[in-house]
């Protein structure tokens, strides 16, 4: 029997991705989508050959599980629904626009006891995944300071900036929760939960939110992280430094910025007295394709038990943790320790 998932709000784009992901998998059937955009929703089932349901209700009753693409600050009350219904949710990132609506979806999570995976395609790259093995091999030593550069160049777009994303009340800010969640999801993977956070931000294109944006991370045993996040980046080349006391690796090709610009040597290391850079055979999913198509992949083997959720609903909040306090410390100009 097919797992029937329907698409709850194609407000992100990555909802596309996801859809042609499902519409492939023979296990799946994707049963339809509910948007409360008419003009979407139309579009949308036209696209995906699928039925428009214009009572959110009517769906849940049709499905097993829903992959949630709403505005942010839309997340909480469309997966309360489904969490009422025990329907699994796949959630679009960031978790919340808030903290207080990323607790309440914990909460919904848990006492309902619903299948629910955060979106953070980064842990899924192989090129992300070869990182991590280096580190957790000793082969870099200890590990004293990483850079994350990761962004897009939308903010030249109109259609963008007109959009949702630049409205706080609806997208909870801008670059900082919108690009830089990916890359403190990231380094929280790689090395736990950091102890504060010092950020700045500024608004050069006259926005409501936030179109640039620095973040210094700092960890219990002295490490140090640079999350750079820009709505405005024309072009970039390594995303991801990570210095050791042994090796130092760079990693190309993880974002918009630098995906069509580099290459073939995406992923590189030097040793301690190396003369010349070392290539690691691996071609990162953002390059290669299908880096947003292996998240519905993924909350598929999750839901029929091939796998486990890559991330969960308390990893949607840790990393909003972060963002928010990130933004607590550009106002105040002070660090600021993390509440998780």
């Amino acid at each position: 029997m097919s797992l029937r998932i329907g698409i709850l709000s194609f407000a992100h784009y990555h909802a596309n991705f996801w859809s042609e992901a499902f519409a492939a998998d023979p296990r799946v059937l994707l049963v339809g989508v509910w948007d409360d955009d008419a003009s979407r929703r139309q579009t949308a089932a036209t696209c995906f050959a699928m039925q428009q349901f214009d009572d959110i209700d009517r769906l849940l009753a049709s499905v097993d599980a829903v992959a949630i693409c709403s505005e942010t600050a839309r997340h909480r009350p469309l997966i309360e629904a489904a969490a009422r219904r025990g329907h699994a949710v796949l959630c679009e990132k960031p978790l919340a626009a808030s903290m207080d609506d990323a607790a309440a979806i914990e909460i919904a999570v848990r006492d309902r006891g619903i299948k629910f995976m955060q979106s953070f395609p980064k842990r899924l790259d192989p090129a992300s995944i070869r990182v991590r093995d280096l580190i957790q091999s000793g082969e870099l030593g200890e590990i004293r300071l990483v850079r994350v550069r990761h962004g897009h160049n939308h903010g030249r777009d109109a259609v963008f900036t007109n959009g949702w994303w630049t409205r706080p009340e609806v997208s909870g800010g801008g670059t900082l929760i919108d690009e830089g969640v990916h890359a403190v999801d990231f380094l929280r993977w790689l090395f736990g939960n950091p102890q504060t956070v010092q950020a700045n931000i500024s608004f050069f294109d006259g926005l409501a939110v936030e179109d640039a944006a620095i973040a210094m991370l700092r960890w219990e045993n002295g490490l140090l992280a640079e999350v750079a996040t820009s709505w405005s980046f024309a072009a970039g080349h390594d995303s991801v430094e990570v210095y050791g006391s042994e090796a130092t690796v760079l990693l190309a090709g993880v974002d918009l910025a630098s995906r069509n610009l580099c290459g073939p040597s995406y992923l590189r290391l030097a040793r301690n007295g190396a003369v010349g850079w070392e290539t690691l055979d691996v071609v990162p999913r953002f390059v290669a394709g299908g880096f947003h198509h292996a998240v519905a992949s993924a909350f598929v083997d999750y839901m029929l038990g091939v796998s486990d959720a890559p991330s969960s609903v308390l990893d949607g909040k840790a990393a909003l943790a972060i963002v928010v306090a990130a933004y607590e410390s550009a106002r105040n100009g002070a660090s600021v320790t993390i509440r998780y």
